[in-house]
């Protein structure tokens, strides 16, 4: 062998071991919830770059579904960069998101007229790579789209988000079929935070982390994102009185 095809392959061995090298750092980046109990339940202390996560209300309704929108762009918004945000129905009320610390004039809409479009807009914007995270409405998310999904975003660390949308009642139970999303997230609206005086406390939501890679399942009753994007825990217990307890369970 020549020693100039010699010098060829170390290099070429060189840039594949510099490629896997990057993928394993950029699958180790997180964006953590600064939420200790909820951190340590997440490989890496928090929601991992790199990777796909789900987030559906906790019923067939519009207010769960509502809070399952929010608590993703709550994450969005802490993220660094224009946000990809892809969609079928242009309802996506902005004041909303901002009040979730997701400023409008981060946001790019891409509307489409069926899931297909809206999962070949994700897939296009996750492996550009340059958004702060790709978010997508969908209905369905079928095994071999959500792999496809997931590795455009390993290939270049973003960070994608699918929130599930229902149009139907019958449609929720898709969400208990299995796809390749690294978090999956049902998000239920709670009686909001219990105020001394008259007047609309801060709104709760109850999170059930229903399944995560390489750790524990739990459920978390929560401050609903502030004007940064933060979440708090905020448990009430039957007679109103603030708790600091969470639940939580191995996953299988």
């Amino acid at each position: 062998m020549s020693h100039t095809r010699t010098s060829r392959l170390i290099e070429d061995l060189r840039e594949r071991i510099s490629h896997l090298e990057g993928s394993a750092t950029r699958r180790a980046a997180t964006l953590p919830f600064g939420v200790r109990q909820i951190d340590e339940h997440l490989p890496g202390g928090g929601i991992a770059f790199g990777a796909l996560h789900e987030f559906a209300g906790g019923g067939a309704g519009t207010v769960d579904g509502a809070a399952a929108a929010l608590f993703a762009a709550g994450i969005a918004a802490r993220s660094k960069g224009k946000i990809l945000w892809c969609l079928t129905r242009p309802d996506l009320f902005a004041p909303a998101i901002s009040q979730a610390g997701l400023h409008p004039d981060r946001v790019i809409y891409c509307e489409g007229n069926k899931d297909e479009d809206v999962l070949a807009s994700m897939e296009e914007g996750l492996s550009f790579g340059g958004f702060g995270a790709v978010v997508g409405e969908l209905v369905r998310l079928p095994m071999t789209a959500s792999r496809r999904l997931h590795l455009a975003a390993e290939k270049t660390g973003s960070l994608g988000l699918v929130v599930r949308r229902w149009r139907r009642q019958n449609e929720a139970s898709d969400y208990g079929s299995p796809t390749a999303s690294t978090t999956r997230w049902r998000i239920s609206v709670l009686p909001s935070e219990h105020l001394p005086v008259a007047g609309v406390g801060r709104a709760r939501w109850l999170a059930e982390l229903m399944r995560v890679k390489a750790g524990e399942c739990a459920e978390f009753e929560l401050g609903a994102c502030d004007a940064e994007g933060r979440i708090c825990l905020l448990p009430v217990s039957v007679d109103g009185s603030n708790t600091s307890t969470w639940r939580g369970s191995r996953a299988g």
